[in-house]
């Protein structure tokens, strides 16, 4: 009995600490992104459209891009060939595993 219960233990707190990392990057995106990016991640925002953010929900924009650039773009900004700002960067509000969780919270907006 003793076998069993200490894996489901150690199971139950994995599936504890995944869930509060999930809900750290949906505070974090509802607080830092979600004026832009909207709250479901499309974009239909009047901030989203001026600087002409992307779908997030569109699964063949999420393949235009890997983890580690999604990651280095929320960590650095993005500014265009101009050299206007179209997003800030992150880096000095978010570690690097926030910056991780919200990239994983990303995918999870695709349909």
């Amino acid at each position: 009995m003793k076998r069993l219960t200490i894996p489901a233990y150690a199971a139950a707190l994995m599936l504890t600490a995944a869930w509060a990392h999930s809900a750290d990057a949906a505070d974090n995106w509802k607080t830092n992104c979600a004026a832009c990016h909207g709250a479901d991640g499309a974009g239909h925002t009047k901030a989203g459209r001026m600087v002409r953010v992307k779908d997030m929900t569109d699964a063949n924009y999420q393949k235009t891009f890997t983890d580690d650039q999604a990651a280095k773009q929320i960590k650095g900004g993005l500014t265009d060939p101009s050299g206007t700002e179209r997003m800030k960067a992150f880096g000095d509000k978010f570690s690097d595993a926030d910056i991780a969780a919200l990239v994983a919270y990303i995918r999870s907006l695709q349909k």
